[in-house]
């Protein structure tokens, strides 16, 4: 059977891209597509998307839908030929957002995200019912993280009856809203109640998804068992816990044609696990273009968003007894202010051996990802993380804390299968003790092993396409 997916997301590349969303909203539904079937990718038109879609050959739809504001529309692009398409849900609201998806300019939050994200659901829901004036019906609606979760309360609410899977990509951030847009949504009373969309007194759209989706999924195996936990359930443990026999965890993947060594027009030299020397003239190229001291030093990456989560203060707390090691750090990534200035500050005291770059430049990432000796992730939690794998298909191993889907993807260099380093808490002490671990290994000949092991693991998205065609059967059984 052909399945007919209806991908509903905030981001995809390479249209939208604030993380690691944009890449599974891509690289999953191009998959799909390679299987034989069909995905159509739904994103909120911002007005940056708008910017990219020039000269990409866009189209407007002929669609209408109840309630649908004055002036939209959908605008379809090519993802992936015929078979993967995105459609881009442009309304004035969403095209007066100026920054991402998620916050403005000045790095606040939307005052009218729920009235959006309602706005996006409504849409998908239509789509689902095939009432919006095309001749395609999906099969299956697949939403994603908490700014889709009333995706499948609206398709209630108009009694559509494709079924409805929900992925949990970071259980951190929950959508959390006043009663009083609850009311401007004009949803129905009965929806506020503590087994529906109210969560402490407010509108939870996260607790909307779990409630309504028929299966749930997690992305990574050891993050669907984490969030049942009261450590790590954020608060929806119990609904978790008793959802749990619909509750599942599926990697994510790489776009392993994208993401290759072998033909990356932004690296200053071509290679792969079979001619692997052209990695030394990444390293060296890095190190001019951050203006770090040449030399035998470990140079280690760090790309992430900076927040708690991803463990920056566990690095800058690290930091005086990591630049008393041989190594060398450069850093990329943009968020918390006070996490920026402190890494400026320690940047400007260490310019020889510390380097950050503040903001986001995806070909800068892969000279990263390409260049550096190990990468670093001291993440907190995280639900399956896609930095580790793109530093292991550039030979850059990777030296993780022991947790969500990092567990899941590295194997330590003390395993049969060595391609990184763990280290089992998220303390600067266990960091610098990774980090020692790997400057010991790399002085030995099972490095180079480490690297051909790490640049030949399959992290393509086939594998985890048919686990999500398994998922989609089972939330079509479960429906009917």
């Amino acid at each position: 059977m052909t399945e007919r997916i209806l991908f509903v997301a905030t981001e995809v590349h390479p249209y939208l891209k604030v993380g690691g969303l944009a890449d599974v909203a891509a690289g999953l539904p191009k998959a799909l597509a390679q299987l034989g079937h069909e995905a159509r990718v739904l994103v909120p038109a911002t007005a940056a998307a708008l910017k990219a879609l020039r000269g990409k050959g866009a189209e407007a739809l002929p669609t209408t839908w109840p309630g649908m504001a004055r002036g939209s529309r959908i605008l379809e692009a090519p993802l992936a030929g015929r078979r993967a398409r995105v459609w881009l849900l442009d309304t004035p609201g969403f095209r007066r957002r100026t920054g991402t998806p998620y916050q403005d300019a000045k790095g606040a939050d939307y005052p009218d995200d729920a009235l959006r994200y309602d706005e996006l659901a409504r849409a998908a829901a239509a789509l689902a019912a095939g009432n919006a004036g095309l001749d395609w019906r999906p099969t299956v609606v697949h939403c994603n993280e908490w700014h889709t979760g009333l995706v499948p309360v609206r398709m209630l609410l108009q009694r559509v009856p494709t079924a409805c899977v929900f992925t949990i990509h970071n259980l951190g951030y929950q959508g959390l809203f006043r009663a009083a847009d609850f009311a401007a949504l004009k949803l129905p009373a009965w929806l506020w109640h503590p087994q529906a969309l109210e969560f402490h007194g407010r509108m939870n759209f996260m607790k909307a998804g779990l409630v309504f989706s028929d299966k749930l999924n997690a992305v990574s195996p050891g993050y669907a068992r984490e969030i049942l936990t009261r450590e790590s359930g954020a608060g929806l443990e119990d609904l978790l816990r008793q959802r749990a026999a619909d509750l599942g965890g599926i990697l994510n993947g790489i776009d392993m044609d994208a993401w290759d060594p072998a033909h990356d027009s932004a690296l200053a030299a071509k290679f792969d696990a079979a001619h692997p020397a052209g990695k030394a003239a990444n390293r060296a190229a890095l190190l001019g273009e951050f203006g770090l001291a040449a030399g035998d030093r470990m140079l280690i990456g760090l790309v992430a968003r900076l927040v708690p989560q991803k463990g920056i203060d566990l690095f800058l707390e690290a930091l005086p007894a990591l630049l008393r090691l041989p190594v060398s750090c450069v850093v990329l990534g943009s968020g918390d202010a006070a996490l920026q200035a402190a890494l400026g500050a320690a940047a400007k005291r260490h310019s020889d051996r510390l380097a950050v770059r503040l903001g986001y430049d995806e070909a800068l990432a892969r000279r990263i990802y390409a260049g550096c000796d190990a990468f670093l992730m001291p993440s907190r939690f995280e639900p399956c993380g896609l930095s580790q794998l793109y530093a292991m298909r550039y030979g850059t191993l990777p030296i993780v804390h022991r947790t969500g889907g990092l567990a899941d993807t590295v194997h330590d260099a003390s395993a049969p299968r060595a391609d990184g380093f763990v280290f089992g808490k998220p303390s600067a002490a266990a960091l610098t003790e990774g980090v020692q671990r790997a400057l010991a290994q790399s002085r030995r000949p099972a490095w180079a092993r480490m690297q051909r092991r790490a640049m030949t693991r399959d992290f393509s998205w086939e594998r985890s396409a048919e686990a999500y065609l398994k998922l989609y059967g089972l939330a079509q059984s479960s429906r009917r």
